[in-house]
């Protein structure tokens, strides 16, 4: 195999296809030939849209520390531009609040690429900046490289390797072309898909409103009519800077609009939703030199379970190429963390074996199911059963129905078991009587969540185990959307 130019091609240059290509290098101590291949300009690294850097931004202090603990690789400021104490769900009628997470950070997009790349460089990756990668190129079965086009002057684009990592996001022309067989969904359903916006705004403080805006705090609004069918952000980004944003389903917002009689898109909800904050007044689009570019954007995210399988022969994905992002918030960038270091170990094994086979590869797929993937699909269930949800329902729910348990569950990404439902006392059973449609729907998902959890955590060791547990999965899954 030294006839290829290179032993792994990383295509897209992203989060993490930078974390990815760092942590092979780390991982084969700078002996594995890693290239690197962005449409971007090299001045411009990680850039999403035309839009700029375009995300939530916000990620846990545990995803950032996981990076330190596996490959030694640390961020601090500017980068890391503001520490949060955790994330607050609240209600549509802001009565109850949530915490989602621990400490955390809002960062910098347009700055944390820029100190990816040199981490990257400083264990041997190279750079293909300015290239569009259109389609894999196989051999004999196998992903064996990339074609392309250079965007400067159009010219082919063609380079070999042993493998090729799919980090090119939701948009890669990759995997929807995958050449070989594989036991890899090659596309994504309209409905698992969020259309999302957001602004960063320097602004003036109106009122002193925790629920609308904390600088210690990165806030979720639950709000059917702003964001139909998903959720509202307002995160921090200091005491007087603020990522400001929405997603909301298609399907969603069309049948929202329908019952109201309005034709409201995403960019009219995102203006309604920073109108309607109590606490941001004078908002204007950041100024600064960190911002430029980047302060106006929308983008899509998938919100279903990550892709079954991640690997075939000679290639791999991660990140949103691969649907990482968690099907209940969109939140994309701790499971990129995640998932770019654990298929950056695997790939520097296979490496070093000479193997890029499926099933050499199929490490990959154990390690991030059962470290992080396992709870996907309940997730995704969940998700699917909020969006059936009115307001009202959604508010009572909260307030009524989450235990101290469920809350500490939500806190590890843990599905809640709702398990006040299933107290007899007479206080609940009145709440219970009040609204036994919500009621049975919350348990429903709950009881689903355990078998979807315990099914993934016996994910095949082997890839002949995978069309057998498929096929249950399915099954499971097709029981547990009937609410």
């Amino acid at each position: 195999m030294e006839r290829f130019d290179y032993d792994v091609i990383v295509a897209g240059g992203g989060m993490c296809g930078l974390i990815t290509a760092a942590a092979i290098g780390v991982y084969s101590r700078q002996k594995a030939r890693v290239l690197v291949v962005d449409r971007n300009p090299p001045s411009e690294p990680g850039k999403k849209t035309i839009n700029g850097w375009t995300c939530g931004d916000a990620v846990s202090k545990r995803s950032i520390d996981y990076l330190v603990d596996n490959i030694g690789i640390k961020y601090g400021t500017p980068e890391l531009e503001h520490p949060v104490e955790g994330v607050l769900v609240y209600s549509p009628d802001h009565e109850t609040k949530v915490l989602f997470e621990g400490q955390g950070f809002v960062l910098n997009r347009k700055i944390l690429p820029k100190r990816q790349v040199e981490d990257a460089k400083k264990v041997g990756v190279e750079f293909a900046f300015n290239v569009a990668c259109d389609r894999p190129y196989s051999e004999d079965g196998y992903v064996r490289g990339i074609t392309g086009r250079n965007l400067a002057d159009g010219s082919t684009y063609k380079k070999t390797a042993k493998m090729v990592v799919d980090a090119a996001g939701n948009a890669t022309k990759l995997r929807p072309n995958l050449p070989i067989n594989s036991k890899i969904e090659l596309d994504i359903d309209r409905d698992d898909l969020e259309s999302t916006g957001r602004y960063i705004y320097d602004f003036e403080v109106a009122i002193e409103d925790p629920t609308w805006f904390d600088s210690r705090y990165a806030l979720i609004h639950l709000d059917q009519y702003i964001a139909a069918g998903g959720y509202a952000w307002t995160f921090p980004k200091g005491k007087n800077k603020v990522n400001i944003g929405l997603g909301v389903q298609k399907k969603a917002l069309d049948m929202r609009n329908a019952r109201l009689g309005r034709k409201d898109s995403l960019q009219d909800l995102i203006d309604e939703y920073v109108r309607m904050n109590k606490a941001i007044k004078n908002p204007v689009q950041s100024p600064g030199s960190d911002d430029a570019g980047n302060t106006k954007g929308s983008w899509q995210v998938s919100v279903r379970r990550h892709n079954d399988c991640l690997v075939a022969n000679g290639y791999a994905m991660v990140g949103d190429a691969a649907w990482m992002a968690r099907p209940i918030d969109a939140g994309g960038i701790g499971p990129a963390i995640y998932a770019s270091v654990m298929l950056g170990r695997v790939i520097a094994h296979s490496i070093e074996a000479n193997d890029t086979s499926e099933e050499m590869l199929w490490q990959y797929n154990l390690d991030y199911m059962k470290h992080h993937g396992y709870q996907m699909a309940s997730f995704e269930v969940l998700r699917r059963y909020l969006q059936t949800l009115s307001n009202e329902e959604i508010s009572y729910g909260m307030k009524h129905f989450l235990s101290e348990d469920d809350i500490a569950s939500i806190v590890n990404r843990e599905h809640p078991k709702f398990s006040r439902l299933r107290l007899l006392n007479p206080a609940m059973l009145m709440r219970v009587a009040k609204e036994p449609k919500l009621a049975s729907g919350l348990k429903h998902t709950a009881d689903s969540s355990e078998e979807l959890i315990a099914h993934n955590m016996n994910y095949p060791e082997r890839p002949d185990g995978f069309e057998a547990w498929k096929k249950r999965l399915l099954t499971l899954l097709s029981a547990a959307f009937k609410f």
